[in-house]
């Protein structure tokens, strides 16, 4: 597979086989439509000013599943600013709105003289085993990802990840959108039960970056939980090669299959 996407025009792509996703392989995985969405948010940003604003959330609120087909993306700024900017990208399937991303946007400036955190940081990525998703995943977007993990238990795991083929045919992407492209399949790649026993998609996914990603390998540390009324949580320690760079958060509806 050459990419996960193809533009057909301005705000519209076709999605490729690359994205056949894991719950139903007739539908695409959601992961590389959320990097599609941070693509044009970032285009977008682009086109309207030159101050490079980072971003800094993405709240991702996934409304149904999707065909693999062509979708098309609208951007618009819901709340303008010199240094900060509240921005909305949805993405249209076949009419129907299937995700909506809201993104803050914020200058940078310059805290190195005062940055730290007390998280943890992750294993290396050249202690961890190679791991195939497809062992326990259907779909070619799982066998798209390059993936070495450390499985403490079920639910409980340190990997990184990075995809094998690029986001959109024949166009420059960041960091942060080709992070964003696998990053939806942390729900998956520490169940607590096999997914032939129990469904559990998660609705959305929520991003916060303190640093954009610095390494094309993206490391998790991941937590699975299950709660005792049909509700779950994955979440995640973002990294980097240099260490920590953010969270990320799924609500899960858990499903017997």
């Amino acid at each position: 597979m050459t990419a996960y996407f193809q533009r057909l025009a301005p705000g519209r792509f076709h999605a490729t086989p690359a994205v056949q996703g894991a719950w139903n392989i007739a539908e695409q995985h959601i992961a590389p439509a959320l990097g599609l969405l941070t693509h044009a948010v970032e285009t977008d940003r682009a086109a309207r000013r030159d101050d490079d604003l980072h971003v800094a959330r993405l709240s991702f609120d996934i409304l149904g599943t999707m065909p693999i087909d062509e979708v098309r993306i609208d951007v618009r700024v819901l709340r303008p600013g010199r240094t900060i900017e509240l921005v909305e990208a949805t993405l249209d399937l076949r009419g129907r709105v299937a995700v909506i991303l809201r993104a803050w946007l914020q200058k940078p400036g310059d805290t190195g003289s005062i940055s730290g955190t007390a998280l943890p940081r992750i294993r290396p990525r050249d202690d961890l085993e190679p791991w195939e998703g497809s062992v326990i995943w259907p779909g070619e977007f799982v066998r798209t990802v390059e993936a070495r993990r450390l499985e403490i238990s079920p639910g409980r795991a340190q990997y990184w990840l990075r995809p094998r083929v690029p986001l959109l045919a024949g166009e420059p992407i960041s960091s942060t959108a080709a992070a964003l492209s696998v990053l939806d399949i942390a729900n998956g790649i520490t169940p607590r039960l096999p997914p032939v026993a129990m469904a559990f998609p998660n609705l959305d996914t929520t991003v916060h970056l303190f640093e954009r990603p610095r390494s094309d390998w993206i490391g998790y540390d991941t937590t699975v939980t299950f709660g005792t009324n049909g509700i779950g949580l994955t979440h995640t320690v973002l990294h980097d090669i240099h260490g920590p760079i953010g969270t990320a958060e799924q609500i899960l509806t858990i499903r017997p299959r």
